[in-house]
């Protein structure tokens, strides 16, 4: 008997007898665990910022600042949350269309790897993304600018998020949170008469968006030459270069190599995604309450005491090879300007030296005259951290405009000195990786749905093969592993989804037109979206705020 379909005409759809059952209803014991741990996890963190502000030796005396900070730590795991199911569905797309895992135990599975990963996470990615902010905002987080700030980067990247995600795209959450901090830049320059440009290191941008910008290439075109390396290794092999028949697992070494790479992406996606939030959540608890957290109380008063000593010295080595005219009329005020400015634009003059000399002085002169930094007062504490950020920065900025200056000993006290207040200023406390963590981790498990459908169904014109699925998989895996290393942000979403579309391009299976359109709009339209969402918010925000 013929099909009526193909008599009709009908195009052939090749998933009509291998499509995975994606409408499972979640079962009671499932809803549990997950509202269980969300709240868990929310009563661990009121807890535990209720303990550091209890410990510090000053807390705030209004009920304002706690219900701000609670209002903000939501809206800044909310976006966690929603940078859990927008990205992380591309993890599990492959393992799910291949039928190696059914998609409820997928899901779960991956969110507990990103949950992981996060914990295991260094930091460099966090602190990275912060020196993208403009100085100024930084300098003045606590003010009803940093505010502005905070809360205009959180909700333009959550709006873009559930936009993109509600049409099915796999937009980059990476790219989204980029061009938000370039769009507050760029909003808080002009809302100040300066230029456009003057608000955003274009410098570290170019950096990040090279990385971001890279990503899917690299995607596409390792993914390619991997499954035509794989075609050729395992030639004897023909089962790994098939697509799922009906919805029979997979031979268990490639079933255990779907789930192994599965693993791997979700792991690092954790590891590499989960710090973006962890950088902005330590902005606002540095904000609202900098006696807590605007330094790190885990360094001892021996460790202050000598880093103290450290700085003397280097303060003093600096003013040998500075100019002696410009040593004299440098006080704290002038100092943190003139490091300001260099920060901002990189412009080196005869004054940077004297200033950075002057400012390493008086943080040591601080540490030295009281080596326990738990009894600094408020205005103490958040001088000395914006003092120790100027210094950290110029001293970066330095090494890259005048390597030669810090050669030989004044070079190994100056590192020296950098790696002291760096670990007195970028540390995370151990709550806030276990609450981004969680927040990814749950995310992973709610509106996944339509990200798989788009990776699984919509980007090639057949169904993926279980080598298609592990070549993907792979080059997302490593190059999310190795940019975590480095420190640099990348996009998930485009590595993966390009791996696939450059899999069914090797494969000669054909690529579907209208999905990689749109998913080249998304890859367009996220930067210039998003600046002019965070920037417009911003504005309003700094607007309802002063």
């Amino acid at each position: 008997m013929v099909d009526s379909a193909a008599t009709l005409g009908a195009p052939h759809d090749p998933f009509a007898d291998s499509r995975p059952q994606l409408h499972h209803k979640p079962h009671i014991a499932t809803v549990i665990v997950f509202f269980g741990v969300l709240i868990a996890g929310l009563v661990y963190m009121f807890f535990n910022v209720h303990h550091d502000i209890s410990m510090a030796a000053e807390a705030p005396t209004t009920l304002m600042p706690y219900v701000l900070l609670g209002v903000a730590l939501l809206i800044a795991l909310a976006f966690e949350f929603v940078n859990g199911f927008h990205d992380t569905a591309n993890a599990v797309a492959t393992v799910i269309y291949t039928h190696s895992l059914p998609a409820p135990a997928a899901v779960v599975w991956s969110g507990f790897f990103n949950f992981l990963g996060v914990l295991t996470s260094s930091g460099l990615v966090a602190f990275g993304i912060i020196s993208l902010l403009p100085v100024e905002l930084i300098l003045q987080v606590g003010s009803a600018n940093g505010f502005a700030m905070i809360f205009a980067l959180l909700f333009a990247a959550i709006l873009w998020n559930l936009g993109t995600w509600f049409f099915g795209l796999p937009a980059s959450s990476s790219h989204t949170l980029i061009g938000s901090i370039v769009g507050v830049g760029i909003a808080n320059a002009m809302m100040h008469g300066r230029g456009a440009t003057a608000g955003v290191d274009w410098t570290q941008v170019e950096k990040v968006g090279m990385s971001l910008l890279l990503s899917p290439i690299v995607g596409f075109g390792l993914a390619a030459v991997l499954l035509i390396v794989l075609k050729k290794v395992f030639a004897k092999h023909p089962e790994l270069f098939q697509a799922p028949k009906g919805n029979k697992p997979p031979p268990t070494w490639i079933r255990g190599l779907l789930i192994l790479t599965c693993t791997g992406v979700s792991f690092f996606h954790g590891s590499n995604d989960g710090q973006k939030g962890m950088g902005l959540i330590m902005l606002i608890l540095v904000g609202v309450v900098p006696m807590a957290y605007g330094l790190n109380h885990a360094i001892s008063p021996q460790e202050s005491a000598q880093f103290g000593a450290l700085a003397q010295v280097t303060a003093q080595e600096l003013r040998q090879v500075s100019n002696p005219n410009a040593l004299a009329g440098i006080d704290d005020q002038n100092s943190r300007q003139i490091l300001t400015t260099f920060v901002q634009n990189k412009q080196m003059n005869d004054k940077v030296l004297p200033a950075l000399a002057h400012t390493v002085d008086s943080i040591g002169e601080q540490a030295r005259a009281e080596p326990n930094m738990q009894r600094w007062n408020s205005q103490v504490v958040g001088n000395i951290r914006n003092d120790m950020y100027l210094t950290s920065e110029a001293i970066k900025n330095l090494k890259a405009k005048q390597p030669e200056l810090l050669q030989g000993k004044l070079g190994e006290d100056v590192d020296g000195f950098k790696r002291n207040i760096d670990n007195a200023t970028k540390f995370i406390p151990t709550w806030v990786k276990v609450m981004i963590a969680i927040a990814l981790g749950l995310g992973t498990m709610v509106g996944w749905k339509r990200i798989v459908i788009t990776v699984g169904e919509k980007i090639g014109k057949t169904h993926l093969t279980y080598a298609q699925g592990a070549s993907a998989e792979l080059v997302a895996m490593s190059t999310i592993g190795m940019a975590d290393v480095w420190g640099l942000p990348v996009s998930t979403t485009h590595v993966l989804s390009s791996g696939v579309a450059g899999t069914m391009f090797a494969n000669k299976s054909g690529l579907q037109k209208s999905t990689i359109v749109n998913l080249l709009m998304a890859w367009v339209l996220t930067l210039p979206a998003a600046i002019i969402l965070a920037g417009g918010l911003f504005w309003l925000f700094s607007t309802l705020f002063a």
